[in-house]
């Protein structure tokens, strides 16, 4: 018995994949192509997928925000637990990456769910704002440039319907948060981010130590 979060070794840690991981094939080789490439460590952990998808599923979603695609992991296991009618509105400024993105999301068969906006996410979020689209989506998920990761909540927040629920990735970045000798921008920007949503009384929190640390923020 533990009154707090078990360390996990590698071995437990395995054991969880062994005992619990139900990654589809798509799923699964589009990590190992992946975790070929030299920001591998941009990719979210396959259990964190996995509960993703346990998150779009419990919400009800149909409707989906994704701030930061890379090569389209976090967005294909997240279209997988869409009904047939869902969409996931992704966001990303790089065509090399979502390019790797795009073919296993067709592999998959699941590109239909998925609009790929390439530019700025703060622009793409204002647009939708401008629209009227304020209190109409379901789920958000920001895995982005950390420095941005304020405004584009505060963004994600607005467009959330009541009930609905933002996942904010890398909240505990390694562990720098409680490492006094960063101070670089982003671990600034990380810090700043959790006490502001610990004060904020617009939203539920939860902070779940699984892969880098996914904050849950679900809008009252």
């Amino acid at each position: 018995m533990s009154n707090q979060s078990l360390s996990l070794t590698p071995a437990l840690y395995e054991y969880i994949l062994q005992v619990s991981l139900r990654e589809s094939p798509v799923l699964a080789a589009l990590r190992a192509e992946t975790a070929r490439m030299p920001q591998a460590n941009m990719q979210i952990a396959p259990e964190q997928g996995q509960f993703m998808q346990l998150l779009v599923s419990l919400c009800g979603a149909r409707r989906i925000i994704e701030v930061g695609v890379f090569t389209g992991y976090s967005s294909l296991a997240m279209a997988q637990a869409l009904p047939d009618d869902g969409e996931i509105l992704a966001c990303d400024v790089s065509e090399e990456f979502t390019d790797v993105a795009r073919r296993y999301w067709q592999r998959a068969g699941v590109d239909a769910r998925i609009d790929l906006r390439i530019g700025p996410a703060g622009d793409t979020l204002a647009a939708l704002l401008a629209q009227g689209q304020s209190a109409s989506w379901d789920f958000a998920f920001i895995d982005a440039d950390k420095t941005g990761y304020a405004g584009y909540y505060e963004q994600c927040l607005e467009l959330l319907r009541p009930g609905g629920l933002i996942a904010l990735d890398n909240t505990l970045w390694g562990g720098s948060v409680v490492d006094a000798q960063r101070n670089d921008d982003d671990t600034r920007a990380i810090r700043a981010l959790n006490l502001s949503l610990l004060e904020d009384t617009r939203i539920d929190l939860s902070m779940v130590p699984i892969g880098d640390g996914l904050t849950l923020a679900r809008k009252r």
